[in-house]
């Protein structure tokens, strides 16, 4: 089976959120002989966050020496990114291989595992051949259900940021959704969360004690910025001084905050982590299409961000680093978002929308888009294509300008190819 075809594979599978994916990977991987019982983790769970948070713990582990897999989603770019050992991607042969090698335990299932399962299962085969010293797993969705959630004991359980996303199927309160995510802490792991509402952090001290686990909840207050450019930003975080994230904005020092008490705590656990491995890591972390600035003439930057809270955090990023520009966004949804209250926060900041059709089955129509903007008083205009929109937001930006590309991490692979070619021409 060559890389293309595992993914056709993959893809044929029917992405069905409703199904519980722990059932189908739990019986699946029973069939493989338990491969993800040969590995130790770190379980990742939360509303935003996730993905950069494990970025940063991977980079870390990788720079102290580990054989650290990574799996995370959605990918932006390629399938590949989803699985990754020491920063490399799963390899169209290793894919292929893996998959096919999956494939004859799920084609004689009676119920054949949900698309994200079926992921779970390739890449926990995957991180099992490759003998992996720890593997830094992102939950898709939830906590409780979710395919990831069949590891026995994690080293550390995690739960970043918690909001109101994929209300439908993880609850309408916040409390709620807590207590589904929160589905991951198990006995003989620690868990470290982000700060939340009193309500919230009951939920999760009530679940850390129904399993006998010590709860640690990251303290912001030690957090200090001391510089902050489009390079990066220089910060202090309790007695650690002076350490460096590429990764741009307020809320990524809050993320780096988890990863450290994580870090900490895998420390405490003998993993051998030293000062300056963990500096190392933290310094050369890549986590792409996060507030990223593909260009600097002209300024191009592109963010993942696609609900709520990540469209306020991208408001205080446009306050912070982008000053008096004129912005133009080049934006798209998926019709089942916020889109509602999601762009409020962005309008002081925004001279044009334009918007286009995100490529996804879920997708809102770059017209929709438009006139619901419209009707809430901002410009915006509709485009056929992705290279129609970056050609008219970079005569609209005009030099001094800056676009900012955001709403659906489904578009941003096509938008940056896009505009390479537009900007080489």
């Amino acid at each position: 089976m060559t890389g293309k075809e595992a993914i056709d594979y993959i893809h044929s599978m029917v992405w069905d959120r409703k199904a519980t994916g722990y059932e189908h990977a739990k019986a699946l991987l029973k069939q493989m002989g338990n491969p993800e019982k040969k590995l130790k983790y770190v379980h990742i769970g939360g509303t935003n966050g996730k993905g950069s948070t494990a970025a940063m713990l991977a980079s870390v582990l990788q720079a102290a020496g580990y054989k650290t897999g990574l799996y995370t989603s959605p990918y932006i770019y390629r399938f590949h990114e989803r699985m990754q050992i020491n920063g490399e991607q799963i390899s169209d042969d290793e894919l292929g291989t893996v998959t096919e090698y999956v494939k004859t335990f799920a084609d004689n299932m009676e119920d054949c595992p949900s698309e994200f399962a079926l992921v779970c299962c390739i890449a926990f085969e995957y991180f099992a051949r490759q003998q992996c010293d720890i593997v830094v797993l992102e939950v898709g969705m939830g906590g409780a259900n979710d395919s990831t959630n069949v590891i026995e004991c994690p080293e550390v359980s995690i739960m970043t940021n918690i909001g109101l996303d994929h209300t439908e199927f993880l609850g309408e309160t916040l409390e709620k959704i807590a207590e589904t995510k929160a589905g991951i802490f198990k006995e003989n792991s620690v868990a470290v969360v982000y700060p939340s509402t009193p309500s919230v952090e009951e939920v999760l001290c009530k679940c850390c004690e129904e399993n006998g686990i010590p709860l640690k909840v990251v303290g912001f207050q030690e957090l200090h910025v001391r510089h902050r450019s489009l390079e990066g930003q220089v910060f202090d975080y309790g007695k650690r001084k002076e350490l460096f994230l590429p990764l741009l904005g307020n809320h990524q020092l809050k993320n780096v905050a988890v990863a450290m008490t994580a870090m900490d705590v895998l420390r405490e656990k003998g993993w051998r982590i030293s000062e300056e491995q963990l500096r190392e890591g933290l310094a050369t972390v890549r986590w792409p299409g996060r507030f990223e600035v593909i260009s600097k003439n002209p300024l191009f930057i592109i963010d993942g961000g696609h609900n709520p809270q990540c469209i306020d955090a991208l408001a205080q990023n446009i306050k912070e680093y982008l000053g008096d520009r004129k912005i133009v966004a080049i934006v798209g949804v998926l019709a089942d978002k916020d889109y509602e209250k999601m762009f409020r926060p962005i309008f002081p900041y925004v001279t044009e929308f334009t918007c286009i059709t995100p490529p996804s089955p879920r997708k809102l129509a770059a017209d929709e888009l438009a006139n619901h903007l419209k009707k809430a008083g901002a410009v915006a205009t509709a485009c056929t294509n992705i290279e129609e929109a970056i050609v008219y937001a970079l005569e609209v930006a005009g030099d001094d300008g800056a676009i900012l590309c955001f709403g659906s991490l489904y578009s941003i692979g096509e938008i940056q190819d896009t505009f390479e070619k537009v900007h080489l021409h």
